[in-house]
């Protein structure tokens, strides 16, 4: 399956055993999920969890295509008849793409060049000479041999040195060993140095605290890398990756020859020459996307932290909700909510100023509760949501439950061919609503419906590796909808694409059947839904709960390849499946090791227990009310010293951004979220939890706010 270099290269990078490996790469081959190897085949790959098998799928991915750029860099070197050996081996035995591309430098097709126009002119026999030390003589006087009058151009010793050294110069620039010593010690020992551009150095901005400017390029964290990166885009700042030149010559020299050579003075004028024209350029650009790249996926894995905590936000239930889009001039849009989600009625009010008609609005609520009879009142927290939840307050008093909820990403939605689809009688105000009442009852299931990247609790989200971001995005999405499980009979389309094995047409497929047949009484009618497969079947069923069906089990997350060990088990304590799930006492006589056989091993027998203790446990935490402070509603009202009410909506490496309720996030610096010391922020935060913070200052020219929860928790 792979060469012993290629499997030693995965074993290492992974952390799995060879068995391991190979299991999991026949089951991805096989098209298997990774949810799916995750739970359903954990003998198969000795009980690897998700994140392993996912890093073996990443790996793979990689390798494979490391292996395409070899081959094609192996065909180019073998036409031009250079292929050693060692180059052989040395391209076989390479796993880091820049050293592969450091390798086939020389072999590269490239524009000509200084070096090449010297070798036109007769110069590199010279060069080669002056570099063996063969001859004791002067370069000067050898070089006195090569001058010529004529269309040459080598007019004079001066111009015929110069041709020699520029081709020894860019031989030792292509010299991947000297390359890669270079890179590594412009990433150890390089100096980030920022600066500010003329056009700003008298402007406030954002990247004020860069104007002046040096760090370590080892110990640059992700979001300096990627805010300079952003300040140099916007032309605010500029900077350069600096190395002292005499300290990389003394590293560097004995690589391309020895320290007590006879012309080791030209020798190293001429390293000092490729260095500072052809390599160091080169390498920065080189190191600069490495920073870019590391800065990338660990701002993306931060995303993905961030998304995963907000897609398991607890839900709210099966409640009949009013949905409110709030707003200034145009009004708020309200929508009434079915326990399941579905559109009752809409209407416009208008609570606030300028347009305030307060009596009339109240009026239309009280309305629409009596009509109704909602349950609780969901309002965006957008432009006049504090506003609008006084309002709502006043107006309902204790009758009803008014809570404000994350509304990023509903204008998306809102807009999207998706809303068009499922509301093309209704404006973006409406659908905008209904999108902000149905993540208030289940924020899963309607988050799903946004592209994961418009939700906005990324880290330089929009200056990252957007593919590589969406892709790591959409396995977040599919891990976490997996983990929870989906009710077939109540998810839409959007949420049923991410189970396992299911993917898009299948899943409108899987609506359109229900929407013709009615509701599924068990799993095995899935097999009746168009392209529903066995394969689909296999991967997917398990993730797929059928409550009050025709066999208990579809309510679990047993898959049904295990129904029959089940019975076994309830027919040993002479119970029937019904009467055994849930049963405590039942479940504690199962003796699980009976039923090891080859098939099933204890680790799925073990899952199959849990299931039955708490048949299709959702792993959200129990949702709970949440209000701001009272009083604070704009930035204005802040203090230094006022502890507040707030709610994470965001979580970075340098901290975690928290609304108070002022249409304003503030900062709560990773040095104030706890006493003791907090490598990570993730350790002590996520977006969606509840928090106090204390107030430490504010900055209304720039709208900032300096928050820390150290603090708050001290008063």
């Amino acid at each position: 399956m792979f060469k012993p270099n290629e499997a030693t290269f995965l074993i290492e990078t992974t952390g799995v055993t060879r068995h391991q490996l190979q299991s999991v790469t026949g089951l991805l081959d096989e098209g298997m999920t990774v949810p799916f190897i995750a739970r359903y085949r954990k003998e198969v790959t000795g009980n690897l969890d998700e994140v392993k098998i996912q890093g073996v799928s990443e790996q793979l991915a990689f390798l494979r295509d490391l292996n395409e750029r070899k081959a094609t860099v192996l065909k180019t070197i073998g036409e031009q008849e250079q292929l050693t050996p060692e180059l052989e081996k040395q391209i076989a035995d390479c796993f880091e793409k820049q050293a592969l591309e450091d390798l086939y430098l020389p072999y590269k097709p490239k524009r000509r060049t200084r070096a090449l126009m010297a070798k036109e002119r007769g110069l590199e026999p010279l060069a080669m000479v002056i570099l063996a030390g063969t001859v004791d003589r002067d370069p000067g006087e050898m070089a006195a041999a090569y001058v010529a009058v004529g269309e040459s151009g080598l007019e004079d010793v001066e111009t015929v040195l110069t041709g020699a050294s520029d081709i020894l110069a860019e031989q030792f620039s292509e010299t991947a060993s000297l390359r890669q010593v270079v890179r590594t010690l412009m990433m150890r020992k390089g100096r980030m140095r920022v600066t500010v551009t003329d056009e700003w150095k008298d402007k406030r901005s954002k990247f004020e605290q860069y104007y002046e400017y040096e760090e370590p390029v080892a110990g640059m964290p992700s979001h300096r890398v990627l805010a300079v990166r952003r300040g140099e885009r916007e032309k605010v700042l500029k900077s350069r990756i600096d190395l002292d030149m005499d300290h990389l010559v003394d590293n560097i020299h004995s690589l391309v020859f020895s320290g007590n050579h006879v012309h080791a003075p030209f020798l190293l004028e001429t390293l000092r020459d490729a260095l500072k024209r052809l390599v160091l350029p080169s390498i920065e650009l080189d190191v600069r996307s490495e920073l870019k790249r590391n800065a990338d996926e660990e701002a993306i894995r931060v995303f993905a932290s961030n998304l995963e905590h907000l897609l398991l936000s607890p839900p709210a239930g099966n409640l009949c909700v009013l949905g409110v889009d709030p707003g200034y001039r145009t009004g708020c849009k309200l929508v009434v909510l079915d326990d399941t989600g579905k559109l009752l009625a809409h209407d416009t009010i208008f609570p606030t100023k300028p347009a305030a008609r307060t009596t009339e609005s109240a009026e239309t609520v009280e309305k629409l509760l009596e009509h109704w009879h909602f349950q609780a009142v969901a309002i965006g927290n957008g432009t006049a949501s504090r506003e609008t939840e006084q309002f709502f307050r006043s107006t309902l008093g204790n009758r009803c439950p008014v809570v404000v909820v994350n509304e990023a990403g509903a204008s998306v939605y809102s807009a999207s061919p998706e809303a068009r689809e499922e509301f093309p009688d209704h404006d973006v105000t409406v659908r905008g609503s209904v999108s902000i009442g149905r993540r208030f009852q289940d924020p899963l299931s309607e988050l799903v419906k946004i592209e994961p990247r418009a939700i906005g609790v990324g880290q330089y989200q929009h200056d990252v590796n957007q593919s590589l971001l969406k892709r790591k995005l959409d396995t977040t999405v599919e891990s976490v909808v997996n983990r929870v499980g989906v009710d077939v009979n109540t998810a839409s389309w959007h949420l049923l694409k991410y189970v396992a094995g299911i993917g898009d047409t299948v899943a409108r497929n899987i609506v359109a059947y229900r929407d013709e047949n009615g509701r599924f009484e068990n799993r095995n009618q899935l097999k009746k839904v168009r392209l529903f497969g066995e394969k689909a079947f296999l991967q997917s069923a398990g993730f797929l709960r059928i409550r009050d069906g025709e066999n208990p089990l579809d309510a679990t997350g047993i898959h049904p390849e295990s129904y029959a060990v089940v019975t076994e088990m309830a027919d040993s304590i002479q119970l029937n499946i019904e009467k055994l799930i849930q049963n405590e006492t039942g479940i504690r006589n199962l003796d699980v090791h009976r039923f090891v056989s080859e098939q099933f091993g204890l680790p799925t027998l073990q899952d199959i227990i849990r299931e039955l203790r708490n048949p299709g446990r959702d792993p959200r935490d129990s949702f709970t009310f949440f209000s701001f402070t009272d009083g604070v509603n704009e930035i204005e009202d802040l203090y230094e010293g006022m502890i507040v009410n707030g709610i994470v909506t965001n979580v970075t490496n340098f901290g975690a951004f928290v609304d108070v309720g002022v249409h304003q996030d503030g900062l709560v610096h990773i040095s104030e979220l706890s006493h003791r010391f907090v490598r990570a922020p993730e350790e002590v935060v996520a977006v969606g939890q509840q928090v106090q913070v204390k107030v430490l200052s504010v900055d209304l020219a720039l709208k900032r706010i300096s928050l820390s929860i150290r603090q708050a928790n001290d008063s």
